[in-house]
């Protein structure tokens, strides 16, 4: 029983620093609720990437269903958020910039703000 204890220690200690980082930056949630809701439609769903074709394609399938769940988490419309972001991509967005696109630092392109 002492082995157990050691290792529960041990685990908990090792893992401390992420255990704890709440502590220093409050946009941490103390626990995972948040994050457990959004992908849950991703787990109810999973049974469609049997249909991917491929692995290759389960990976963009997976890929999409989080950019539209972290859209959604983060109050930006996905449909818009992709066709915008797909578009900018397409015209030639800097590589160096990509970040930008991301959903919780996306800014829609004016005319898409003046609709919205």
């Amino acid at each position: 029983q002492k082995t157990k204890l050691a290792e529960a220690i041990r685990y908990t200690l090792s893992r401390w620093e992420g255990l704890t980082r709440f502590l220093d930056d409050g946009r941490i949630e103390i626990d995972s609720n948040t994050v457990e809701r959004s992908i849950r439609p991703i787990a109810l769903n999973r049974k469609n990437a049997l249909f991917a074709g491929s692995d290759g394609g389960a990976e963009h399938w997976a890929v999409v269903a989080s950019l539209i769940e972290t859209c959604k988490l983060n109050g930006v419309e996905p449909l818009g958020y992709l066709a915008d972001v797909l578009t900018r991509i397409v015209n030639g967005h800097p590589n160096s910039q990509i970040d930008d696109l991301l959903p919780w630092a996306y800014i829609p392109a004016p005319e898409l703000r003046a609709v919205a």
